[in-house]
C-alpha cells in the first residue's frame, strides 16, 4: 500500500499530512544543519555558504510548515480535543520563542559576509541548534497528543527506513 492511500485511510488525514510535510521538513532541515556544522566555519568559503544558504531556506520552510500548517489549525480553533489544545497552550509559548530565534538566525545570515560568518557562525549555530532540539522536544509532544500510538508506529516506520 502506498503511502498516499495509508494517509487517505487515516480518520485524520489532513493532520497527518501537515505533520507528515512538516516532519519531513523538520528531517531535510536536521541534515543540513549537521552538513554545516560539519564544515570548517572559520573558512567562510563558497561551499559554507552554500550550505548554509540550504539551510536557512530549509530553516524557513519547517518554520513556515510548522507554525502556518500544524499550530495555525489549532489557533484558528479547528482542533476540538481537549488534550490537544491543553499541549498546545503549554507549549506554544515556547514553540514561539524557537520561532523567533530562527526568524533571527535567518535573518542575521541570510546575506552575512564571509567576516561575519567566521566570527559569530559556530556560536550561533550552536544556539540555534539547542533552540531547534526544543523545538523538536515540544513537537513531539504535541504531534503525540494529535496521534496518539499512530505517532509512534509512525516514528518506528520512519526508522526503519
Amino acid at each position: 500500500m502506498t503511502k498516499a492511500a495509508k494517509v487517505e485511510k487515516h480518520p485524520r488525514s489532513g493532520t497527518r499530512q501537515l505533520i507528515d510535510d512538516m516532519l519531513t521538513q523538520r528531517t531535510r532541515m536536521l541534515k543540513l544543519l549537521c552538513d554545516l556544522s560539519q564544515q570548517d566555519l572559520m573558512q567562510a568559503d563558497e561551499a559554507v555558504r552554500e550550505t548554509l544558504d540550504d539551510f536557512l531556506t530549509v530553516l524557513v520552510d519547517y518554520i513556515a510548515a510548522g507554525h502556518f500548517g500544524l499550530y495555525e489549525r489549532i489557533a484558528m480553533g479547528s482542533e476540538r480535543r481537549t488534550p490537544v489544545v491543553d499541549t498546545a497552550r503549554e507549549i506554544y509559548p515556547r514553540i514561539a520563542d524557537t520561532t523567533v530565534a530562527a526568524v533571527e538566525f535567518n535573518e542575521r545570515y541570510g546575506n552575512a559576509s564571509g567576516d561575519a560568518l567566521a566570527q559569530h557562525l559556530t556560536r550561533d549555530l550552536s544556539t540555534l541548534g539547542e533552540e531547534v532540539t526544543t523545538r523538536i522536544e515540544l513537537e513531539d509532544r504535541l504531534i503525540q497528543a494529535m496521534l496518539g500510538s499512530d505517532y509512534a508506529s509512525m516514528q518506528a516506520t520512519a526508522t526503519a527506513h
